[in-house]
């Protein structure tokens, strides 16, 4: 039986609580952004936004905004232009994503009602990106966003980072405990319930670090996010996948895929 059908994730539990899913992904968007973690796919983004036609970036599954601060920063440095960004999630992180707002300038922008990545609505054009998020869908769903995408004629970008080995388990399990313990008071927004759910009651250390090592353990290789973006259209739309390494050391894979005609226009 496929491992990815007899594991689950808390974050996807609709029962699961908001003020533990919401400091789980406040963890993630801390640790993303001290690490530049998604720093070397900034050109891939760049490719995506030339051939689109809506030149704004559309995150699907944003949880807390995850790195999308240094995703900017590092799109400025190169592209010499501000990156604009709309931020949507299942289980949309309001304060996250008022704190980001607030933080950027006008350059994010937050949809505080729930948006599903297979169905995201039209007036939502642009360049859709998902980070740290595809490996939470079965094969059947991930077609099911890339046939959104498709039918709304809107590039994607898809990134998932990590390496699927015992070595990269083992860092989550010795690593993150001791990250929580010293790292908590400097995540933001401030909650009570986060120092709360990590020193006295640790629920938040503790499902987080399951969700990390069952993500570990989902992640899909290039070749088959490949194969599951031809199965959905072959013919309009170009697509392409592979791995990029970061600063970590760790691989970061991605699958990007754009509507040919707008690339013939260019």
């Amino acid at each position: 039986m496929n491992i990815r059908n007899l594991l689950f994730e808390f974050e996807d539990l609709q029962w699961f609580p908001g003020i533990l899913r919401e400091s789980m992904t406040d963890y993630l968007r801390y640790f993303l952004t001290a690490t530049d973690y998604y720093a070397p796919i900034t050109p891939i983004i760049g490719e995506g936004l030339r051939n689109t036609r809506s030149k704004q970036v559309i995150d699907v599954c944003s949880g807390s905004g995850g790195a999308i601060e240094k995703i900017q920063e590092n799109y400025k440095r190169i592209f010499k232009e501000d990156l604009r960004v709309v931020l949507t999630d299942k289980f949309p992180n309001i304060q996250a994503f008022k704190l980001l707002e607030a933080r950027s300038g006008g350059k994010v922008r937050a949809v505080e009602t729930p948006v599903d990545a297979m169905d995201v609505p039209k007036s939502l054009p642009g360049l859709r990106t998902m980070f740290s998020g595809i490996h939470h869908f079965n094969e059947d769903q991930v077609r099911g966003v890339l046939r959104n995408a498709v039918a709304a004629h809107d590039s994607i970008a898809i990134f998932d980072g990590g390496d699927k080995n015992i070595l990269t388990i083992l860092g989550i399990i010795l690593f993150h405990p001791l990250a929580f313990l010293v790292l908590t008071p400097f995540f933001r927004p401030l909650r009570l319930s986060r120092f709360i759910f990590t020193y006295l009651i640790p629920l938040i250390p503790f499902c987080t670090i399951w969700d990390g090592v069952v993500s570990i353990l989902r992640l899909y290789k290039p070749e088959t996010l490949l194969k599951l973006a031809q199965e959905v259209d072959n013919t309009r739309y170009y697509w392409r996948s592979g791995k990029v390494k970061n600063e970590l050391g760790m691989n970061v894979t991605y699958l990007i895929g754009y509507p040919r005609i707008i690339a013939e226009e260019m």
